[in-house]
């Protein structure tokens, strides 16, 4: 699935600069790029842009660390990969409420889950409601049998009864709902929130902060203005969102709903009052206890929120 921005016929050749950037294909993550695309916005900074469609965030971590992306986009559960140096965090996205751990109909509690299969795509959102999951329960890891699948395979395993639990989101849950509508929701994000938030965020490659100051900041005026957009015009972005997906409108208007997404104005706040930093100091606490991280970096360190702030002036 790509989507190409090409510049107009008024910018020379040598103004374009040419810029490879992913997504996941759901609404947090692919609604700024149809945004973008519609608006024209990438032609309007300049830059001309080719999309392709991962999985998850880790896949485009890898991606920006193998030269073949500059820009991505990651879910809560790989915000590790930027804290241990990965990759930088160029802007902020949404509040994702769309992880749940499912059971197979007959197992109501989360301590039912030991010494059951449970499936989950690792270094995930899908991985991180597990963890904190079990941790709810006073389970650990060995207390299940955990098995790291891709999210399409837990969809189709889930679905056949290959296992008996999984960490995934929704809209995928979706998918099994049809063939298990009465699957059992565990834990959903919002059993957390009082710990833990889940911000999704858009992530450029070392290399490209580093040497590429001007097209990082293109790209985040882009964002922050489809950011807007977005904020100003819900149903048309769901129109448009649908488009680019080929997903009928009503389930990415659902798919939308598990999620509060924000403003540029909303992040500029967020980020000069310490919220920002609380949100990913938090989940830094988390990836330590997880496993994920030896230490909790100082936000500041991946986080570019001047970078971000400093575009809306530009």
């Amino acid at each position: 699935m790509t989507v190409a921005a090409c510049g107009s016929s008024d910018d020379s050749a040598s103004a374009t600069v040419k810029v490879n950037f992913g997504y996941i294909a759901d609404y947090n993550g692919a609604s700024l790029l149809a945004v973008a695309d519609d608006q024209k916005l990438w032609e309007k900074h300049g830059l001309e842009v080719s999309t392709k469609v991962f999985t998850n965030g880790p896949l485009q971590i890898t991606a920006i660390n193998a030269g073949d992306l500059d820009f991505g986009y990651i879910g809560p559960g790989a915000v590790w990969l930027p804290a241990s140096g990965k990759a930088k965090i160029v802007a902020l996205n949404s509040l994702g409420n769309a992880d749940r751990v499912i059971a197979q109909p007959g197992i109501t509690d989360l301590a039912q889950l030991k010494g059951k299969k449970v499936g989950v795509p690792e270094g995930t959102s899908g991985d991180m409601i597990l963890t904190l999951a079990l941790q709810k329960a006073g389970l650990s890891a060995t207390d299940i049998e955990r098995v790291p699948m891709d999210p399409a395979t837990i969809v189709s395993a889930f679905a056949s009864g290959q296992i008996d639990a999984a960490g995934i989101w929704y809209p995928l849950l979706n998918n099994i709902k049809q063939k298990k509508p009465d699957l059992v929701e565990l834990a959903k994000n919002e059993d957390f929130a009082s710990t833990v938030s889940f911000p999704t965020a858009f992530v450029a490659g070392n290399d490209v902060v580093s040497g590429k100051a001007d097209e990082v900041t293109k790209v985040v005026q882009v964002l922050r203005e489809a950011m807007d957009y977005r904020a100003a015009n819900g149903d048309k972005t769901v129109e448009l969102t649908a488009g680019l997906l080929k997903q009928p409108a009503d389930a990415v208007k659902a798919d939308a709903a598990n999620s509060k997404m924000l403003d540029s104005k909303t992040l500029d706040g967020y980020t000069a009052d310490g919220t920002v930093n609380k949100w990913l100091t938090g989940m830094g606490d988390y990836f330590v206890g997880a496993g994920k991280l030896p230490s909790n970096a100082d936000p500041s360190t991946y986080y570019l929120g001047s970078v971000f702030t400093g575009a809306a002036s530009k």
